[in-house]
């Protein structure tokens, strides 16, 4: 997609806006849509390393390579 023409350009720049469509007042504000994305991302993070932590082999859990 090229912008070459001004009327592509003009409409990019009011959809950037939000002038193309009436906006919902009761829509949440950009940051408070940030913030929330940014605390998910955290939490999804910690998860992710807590279920990464190793756990300690037993003897039980090593079957086969016990020494005979």
């Amino acid at each position: 997609m090229t912008l070459n023409r001004p009327l592509d350009k003009l409409i990019l720049a009011k959809a950037f806006r939000g002038e193309l469509v009436p906006q919902d007042p009761r829509d949440e504000p950009a940051s408070q849509l940030l913030e929330r994305i940014r605390a998910e991302r955290e939490a999804a993070a910690a998860a992710k390393k807590a279920a990464k932590t190793p756990t300690k082999k037993t003897r039980s859990t090593q079957k086969g390579k016990q020494k005979r």
